[in-house]
């Protein structure tokens, strides 16, 4: 997601610094019209804004203040958007830290994968300070069309995305749930589907991910482990809120079991392929 954002920022003739372990992805970036950058740091010198589009909190915490790190290499007021699934504490801490060097954090979450990124149709869901959202306005209005602020407080992002990622799990597992069903019935899977779209059961990533995995097509947009991840830290932060529902747990453990049966680094429509008993 994070090449697409870069390639909808480039497309609009914005100046882009490219950062990224894999030479391949950078490459790509740079022949769109990006600078390659070696490290978080030389990204980061004399940038208007840094986009950290990371896979979790660990990752995120390099790129700004590991060796040759980000935050250190940006000037005072600079706005920095944390666009990772993570859970609410770290995005505070990280926030806290950043607000603590002078910059201006910006949680800021994302939904909708790498094409929606590209196109600018991803939903962003931004927390942070009023003078953080005065800075970084026109870099979110430039990103997408679907901007909410959700809040003042560093972490109310990361808490709708968690919500937001929760739902995603429980309905793309129900969609492979059904789908096998249909399977195991003898309908034609693709009618099924057809169906399922235009009535009462229908969901995005039902039919994003399904009409794919029932073409036998599991190249992963998005892998497994990042739902596994995402269930677990939603159903976390429920757990410390002391809310308990009956299905965030079943999703989790559900993605749980497919990445322990080798489908961690397939799409996670490969969940079809797990209740379809083609693992």
């Amino acid at each position: 997601m994070g090449g697409g954002m870069a390639g909808r920022l480039l497309g609009l003739g914005w100046a882009v610094r490219a950062c990224d372990l894999v030479s391949e992805k950078v490459a790509a970036l740079v022949a769109a019209g990006a600078t390659a950058a070696a490290d978080p740091a030389q990204a980061a010198e004399g940038a208007s804004a840094l986009i950290v589009c990371v896979v979790d909190a660990d990752q995120a915490e390099e790129v700004l203040f590991g060796a040759r790190g980000a935050a250190a290499a940006l000037a005072p007021s600079t706005p920095v958007l944390l666009c990772p699934t993570i859970a609410p504490a770290d995005t505070q801490r990280l926030a806290q830290r950043l607000s603590d060097q002078g910059l201006f954090p910006v949680d800021a979450p994302m939904s909708g994968g790498p094409a929606r990124a590209r196109d600018g149709t991803i939903s962003l869901m931004v927390a942070c300070a009023d003078e953080a959202w005065a800075a970084c306005h026109p870099l979110l209005q430039a990103l997408s069309g679907k901007v909410f602020r959700v809040g003042t407080r560093c972490g109310d992002g990361a808490k709708t995305k968690l919500v937001n990622n929760l739902l995603a799990g429980i309905n793309l597992a129900g969609a492979a749930e059904a789908l096998a069903m249909a399977q195991r019935l003898g309908l034609d899977l693709s009618r099924t589907l057809d169906v399922i779209e235009q009535s009462s059961g229908q969901s995005w990533i039902g039919s994003d991910r399904l009409r794919r995995a029932i073409a036998g097509d599991y190249e992963p947009r998005a892998h497994v482990t990042l739902l596994q991840k995402d269930t677990r830290l939603a159903v976390q932060a429920a757990d410390e809120a002391g809310f308990e529902g009956p299905l965030g747990p079943i999703a989790r453990d559900l993605f749980e079991r497919a990445a322990r049966e080798g489908l961690a680094h397939l799409d996670d429509g490969a969940l079809f392929k797990l209740l379809a008993g083609a693992a």
